[in-house]
C-alpha cells in the first residue's frame, strides 16, 4: 500500500532507523535532519513561482494536516516553503510523518 493512500493513526510509534531509510527511498526530496533537541525530522524544501503559490500551497497542506490530526512545521517565505514532520510524542519519526509527506508530495505532482 503506497504512503499517500494511508491514514495516520494516534498513538503512532516510533519507526526504527531500517523502516525510515526505506520509506524516505520512495520520498524523493526529503531528508533527515534533527531538530533543536536531537530528535529525527524530515524536511523538504518546496519551490514555487511567487507568494500567490506558496500560499495556496500552504494552505492545501493545513487541510492535509487538517485531515489527518498531523501537522508540520513550516518555514513559509515568499517564493519557496520547507516543510518539516517529526512526531513530538513519539520522540522521533512515526509512519504518520512519512504519509503526510507522501500526501504533499502529491500535492505539487498532481
Amino acid at each position: 500500500m503506497s504512503l499517500h493512500t494511508q491514514t495516520c493513526t494516534d498513538g503512532a510509534k516510533k519507526l526504527a532507523e531500517t523502516d525510515v531509510a526505506f520509506h524516505l527511498a520512495h520520498l524523493p526530496g526529503w531528508v533527515r535532519v534533527a531538530d533543536a533537541s536531537g530528535a529525527s525530522v524530515i524536511e523538504k524544501t518546496f519551490t514555487f513561482k511567487n507568494y500567490h503559490h506558496t500560499m495556496a500551497f500552504v494552505n492545501a497542506t493545513a487541510w492535509i494536516s487538517h485531515q489527518q490530526d498531523h501537522h508540520p512545521d513550516m518555514r513559509v517565505h515568499y517564493n519557496r516553503c520547507i516543510m518539516l514532520y517529526t512526531t513530538h510524542d513519539a520522540g522521533g519519526l512515526t509512519l504518520n510523518d512519512l504519509i503526510c509527506a507522501a500526501r504533499v508530495d502529491r500535492l505539487v505532482s498532481a
